[in-house]
């Protein structure tokens, strides 16, 4: 009998993402609205893969988003900057009537899903009311980088989607960049130093190269203006 591979993510040192156990990859774009605010998720293509693959996390690959091997041509450093403190460690906490919201603003990823009817700040802030506090949710449960988690005040348990472990590419057409490597339901990411990471449903992995809070997105695809060729960013704008 074939034995399993586990299902985790290894950091190698100035190198790839090795990601072993099969873990689905595919493409996910973010939907606007009319106004041009993110509303919504779309799945999008699926990559062929093996059991076992390496991903890009330097930017520099002619097969995004798989590793070709740049990384050795153009002395990558992949140095990890980002901190070993737990989310909740990092994260500020912003109190309403009937939910609670922290946010870890060093994960933020810019995928914007969270400035909508006033932001999920405000909506927090607004929670006895029932619309805002649906917004709040689902605005909180969007954020990919897991930078906004939104917790039930009553129970005092986080409101999170549920979500099965896979990886997505991220796309912004209304940005035209490419965005995160979206690590989905827990999967374990392990440091080159081979310590994990604090194991969360939601996170974003860098790989435009240039996060200053490796191996984390920190939103600089954007400024970077990280394009691997995907077919959705030559389009105006992809609506809800």
């Amino acid at each position: 009998m074939k034995k399993k591979i586990s299902t985790k993510i290894v950091i190698v040192k100035d190198g790839p993402y090795l990601v072993s156990g099969n873990l689905p990859l595919y493409k996910e774009i973010i939907c606007s609205d009319k106004d041009g605010n993110p509303d919504k998720w779309k799945k999008g293509e699926t990559c062929k893969h093996h059991e076992k693959y390496a991903l890009c996390r330097c930017g520099s690959s002619s097969n995004k988003p798989f590793c070709d091997g740049s990384h050795s041509d153009i002395c990558f450093n992949g140095k990890e900057t980002a901190s070993r403190k737990k989310y909740i460690e990092q994260a500020k906490k912003i109190v309403g009537p009937n939910l609670v919201l922290t946010d870890a603003e060093d994960l933020c990823a810019f995928v914007r899903f969270c400035k909508k009817y006033g932001g999920a700040w405000n909506l927090t802030r607004a929670s006895n009311v029932p619309r805002a506090r649906r917004e709040a949710i689902r605005e909180a449960c969007s954020c990919a980088a897991g930078r906004l988690v939104v917790w039930d005040k009553k129970t005092g348990k986080a409101i999170e989607p549920k979500l099965k472990p896979s990886i997505s590419l991220v796309e912004d057409p209304d940005l035209k960049v490419s965005g995160p490597l979206w690590v989905k339901g827990g999967v374990p990411i392990e440091s080159c130093d081979s310590t994990t990471y604090e194991i969360r449903n939601r996170v974003t992995l860098c790989r435009c190269g240039h996060s200053t809070n490796k191996p984390f997105c920190d939103g600089t695809h954007v400024s970077a203006k990280f394009n691997d060729g995907d077919k959705t960013l030559n389009k105006k704008r992809t609506k809800t």
